[in-house]
């Protein structure tokens, strides 16, 4: 027998041995599980999808209910919810991404300087330092609001956006603590590497460890993102004209209390939830591998 019969023969039975092990009665009934946890995870929006393909609310909430229009797929609603005069979605999702490109900067800015600081550096009260910046994280943000407002307020900043990015540029406890512990495991080999050249922390900061800190900055982007996609109640308090308002506010003033139109109110939901998606696909290795990679050092 030949090499190559040998090694065809051994490719055959160890994937003989994965079909086995594969149809094992344990993997099977996890299958099943796994298949019904997905069913009735995805069960409310096949259900939205329902909703936003059927030309009116009669049709909506018809007895018995019906998965599937009996006459046609109304996919005009989907074109009719981002060109709604009163609610112009499309001018919301520009609204919401200048406000996350803000915050997104800032963020990143902001933390990765304070996370590099309380990784790399060493001074006095370093620990005290850090140990009190993990407390604000039990603060919530609802006892800072009125706070917030009357400071924001008084400056003159209501009615724009600065209320809404300026604090990303102050830091955030979560993130400075993810970017912090990630750069602790990063050797500091490469600082003394980088000293000897002549480096000095503003340089081994930009040249050497932010490169290396792209997996948990991506993890921190998509944090950002999604809340502010998310975001209700800041907009709502600062923001006081529609031309400003953000996607969260559109689709809330979506529901009214009489004519509401909930084929094109799901319509808009299941739209909402494209540009989250499409992210987390664009950037699923590098989000999982930051995650994953985001040790706990002391």
């Amino acid at each position: 027998m030949t090499a190559a019969q040998r090694d065809q023969a051994t490719d055959g039975l160890g994937r003989r041995a994965a079909r086995r092990r594969r149809l094992r009665p344990g993997n099977a009934l996890a299958l099943v599980l796994l298949v019904i946890a997905c069913a009735i995870v995805l069960l409310p929006i096949g259900w939205m999808l329902t909703i936003a393909l059927k030309p009116d609310n009669v049709a909506a909430f018809r007895i018995p209910a019906e998965w599937f229009p009996t006459r046609y797929f109304q996919f005009d609603n989907f074109v009719r919810t981002l060109t709604l005069p009163d609610r112009p979605f499309g001018l919301y999702i520009v609204n919401t991404l200048i406000i996350f490109a803000g915050n997104v900067v800032g963020t990143l800015l902001s933390c990765a300087f304070a996370g590099y600081a309380f990784a790399r550096l060493q001074f006095r009260g370093r620990e005290r330092l850090f140990q009190l910046l993990i407390l604000t994280m039990l603060i919530p943000w609802q006892a800072l609001m009125v706070p917030q407002f009357l400071l924001f307020s008084s400056v003159g900043w209501y009615g724009t956006y600065l209320p809404l990015i300026v604090p990303a540029f102050l830091g955030n406890a979560f993130f400075i603590f993810l970017i912090r512990q990630y750069m602790r495991t990063i050797p500091r080999e490469l600082d003394e590497a980088a000293v000897v050249d002549g480096a000095g922390h503003i340089r081994i900061f930009w040249s050497v460890i932010l490169p290396l800190c792209k997996p948990v900055l991506a993890v921190c982007a998509v944090f950002v993102f999604l809340g502010t996609w998310n975001d209700l109640l800041g907009p709502l308090i600062y923001l006081d004209r529609s031309s400003q308002f953000t996607v969260a506010i559109g689709l809330a003033n979506s529901v009214t209390r009489r004519d509401t139109e909930w084929n094109l109110v799901m319509a808009a939901n299941l739209l909402m939830m494209v540009p989250p998606i499409l992210l987390y696909f664009a950037l699923q290795k590098r989000l999982i591998g930051g995650i994953a990679s985001v040790g706990l050092k002391g």
